[in-house]
């Protein structure tokens, strides 16, 4: 049987779909053949591609690519079937010698031949080699020269229709292969980025800017360096930007620390100003009503004394009037026509001068200077120096002081006798009467206050103190050696520091003279933070996280917690202060 009439046929050059000769074939992954024309609308509007002879299910659709090859090896079957009648023979089909000719120079250049030194490995390898390539085309094994015979053609049957395949088979030292010439990957086209196989280069990119794919990469290496350098300066640029960032929001807390600080001090000499003089002008007017009252009550008692005895001298003359001895008449007129003793009375009124333009002077005054400082931060911002007196300056914020927390209890040798202390020496109260207990040097004996068992000597301490519902108390520190017995004075030269409340909502700290404060919140628990190193005694609203006021001062002596509940007042101030854990502010 001759090679050239023995396997070609139309059917082997026909789409199974169409049942057509081929049209731009198109092989799938799982090795069969279609126009690319008619595959596409087969899977068009599926949503899981199938082979349509093997029925082999495709998840993703395949990217389908124009077997070059195949459509060469057709289109010249075209011409031989075209020109020379049907182009089949009498014993069932075939080609024309000449077709056969035509289709040896078509075919890809033949693989390499393997070397035969040992008979068995080299028959397994080319098996192998045979094997791994899918549906290699009858007619590329038969023209290529490998040692071992080839493998029979596959054909795929359905319907009873036979179907050929052709992909070729090509191998470059385990490179990755074309998906089109099956060769290996040895060109780089630098007009389309894209690696190629020497037909690639010779087909497709003959105008392009082609190179070795080793050359490229020598090249590539070199601009590797330069971009590792880019991105080392990159690196370093943001991480000094992230140093720059951090660094502002470190100047942003320390200006709002500042501003914070100078806003306080500012404002409250103004507030304190207007208190004052608010509170002045209520006794003022006060005074001026009392004396406006008693100089009003002095001038009617009076006016009412002479109208007393103007009434009486009415009476006498009308009493005269009517007496017929004109004897006794005559005689007693003259001493009753002269007036009684009074006042001149046009030019007396009340004093309504209330002696209150002095203090509004002073006020104005206050104001005026108010105003100038405040234009003078609007336009230059506080300055360091001002910084320094403000009780909030350098006093860190409530959880910053939360990690200096230290357990505090009671000292019963020092409670007055009056107090009744928790057995676990953490909360106290006030009760209604005495208690027996020894008049020991440490106890107080007329302020109802107890001391802490801690003695403070150096470094920094805190401790919170719930208050409730309480409407007086007092907390900060004592010295050690400070006066225990009789009235005491509480102020911070005779050793006292602390904070206080009276009458449920006054709130103010013992300093000197004493200041008020004003709180828009009520605490429920009150933090006490003391450096002992920089002479500061700190109070802090635990609910709101805010700073109340910092005592400044120096201590030269041991200082210990003070506690006082204040006397119960019938009950509407029985509640304990109580010393709780610390907890952490979020």
């Amino acid at each position: 049987m001759s090679v050239h009439g023995s396997f070609l046929s139309d059917e082997q050059f026909q789409c199974s779909i169409c049942l057509d000769v081929f049209i731009n074939p198109s092989s799938t992954p799982c090795g069969h053949s279609f126009c690319m024309a008619c595959i596409s609308r087969y899977w068009d509007g599926s949503k899981v591609c199938q082979c349509p002879l093997c029925k082999k299910t495709f998840q993703k659709r395949p990217d389908l690519h124009i077997n070059r090859t195949l459509r060469e090896i057709t289109e010249q079957f075209k011409s031989s079937r075209g020109g020379g009648g049907s182009g089949r023979d009498k014993r069932g089909g075939g080609t024309s010698e000449g077709f056969f000719e035509e289709l040896k120079k078509k075919l890809p250049r033949p693989l390499p031949k393997l070397p035969l030194k040992r008979n068995i490995e080299t028959t397994a390898d080319a098996t192998l080699l045979a094997t791994s390539v899918p549906n290699p085309s009858p007619l590329a094994t038969m023209i290529t020269p490998i040692g071992p015979p080839p493998l029979p053609p596959p054909f795929c049957r359905s319907n009873g229709r036979r179907r050929f395949t052709v992909t070729g088979a090509a191998s470059s030292n385990n490179l990755p292969l074309c998906e089109i010439h099956h060769r290996g990957l040895l060109m780089y086209c630098r007009t389309d980025n894209v690696c190629i196989c020497p037909d690639c280069a010779t087909e497709d990119h003959y105008d392009h800017d082609t190179v070795n794919i080793e050359d490229e990469w020598t090249a590539t290496k070199a601009q590797l360096s330069v971009s590792e350098r880019e991105i080392e300066d990159m690196i370093k640029q943001r991480v000094k930007k992230i140093e720059e960032i951090k660094l502002s929001v470190t100047e942003l807390e320390a200006a709002i620390d500042r501003e914070t600080a100078g806003s306080v001090c500012l404002f409250s000499v103004l507030v304190s100003a207007i208190e004052r003089s608010q509170a002045e002008l209520m006794e003022v007017m006060e005074m001026s009503r009392r004396a406006a009252e008693h100089q009003a009550e002095v001038m009617i008692r009076q006016l009412e004394l002479e109208v007393e005895e103007l009434r009486r001298r009415e009476t006498v003359l009308a009493e005269l009037s009517q007496l017929d001895d004109a004897l006794h008449g005559v005689k007693t007129f003259p001493a009753l026509s002269n007036h009684p003793p009074s006042k001149d009375w046009s030019s007396v009124s009340v004093n309504t001068d209330l002696g209150t333009g002095t203090i509004y002077r002073s006020l104005a005054a206050q104001v005026e200077n108010f105003h100038k400082e405040l234009k003078s931060v609007a336009e230059s911002g506080f300055p360091s120096m001002a910084l320094e007196p403000s009780p909030v300056r350098g006093h860190p914020r409530i959880k910053r002081v939360q990690e200096y927390a230290v357990d505090v209890t009671l000292d019963y040798n020092t409670a007055h006798p009056r107090l009744i202390v928790s057995e676990d020496m953490k909360s106290v109260k006030c009760g209604d009467k005495h208690q027996m207990l020894p008049d020991n040097p440490e106890r107080f004996d007329r302020v109802v206050c107890i001391l802490g068992r801690d003695t403070i000597t150096s470094g920094k301490h805190y401790w919170e103190v719930e208050v409730g519902g309480k409407t007086d108390w007092d907390l900060g520190v004592a010295r050690h050696s400070m006066n225990r017995k009789g009235k005491i004075d509480v102020t911070p030269s005779n050793g006292y520091w602390f904070l206080s409340l009276r009458d449920k909502n006054k709130y103010g700290c013992r300093s000197e003279p004493s200041i008020d404060v004003q709180m828009s919140l009520r605490p429920q628990k009150i933090g006490v933070f003391v450096d002992y190193e920089r002479g500061q005694v700190s109070f802090y609203n635990v609910d709101s996280q805010l700073h109340i006021y910092t005592f400044n001062d120096n201590f030269d002596d041991w200082i210990y917690p003070f506690f006082s509940p204040c006397t119960n007042k019938s009950g509407k101030n029985e509640g304990p202060l109580i010393i709780t854990p610390v907890i952490m502010t979020e």
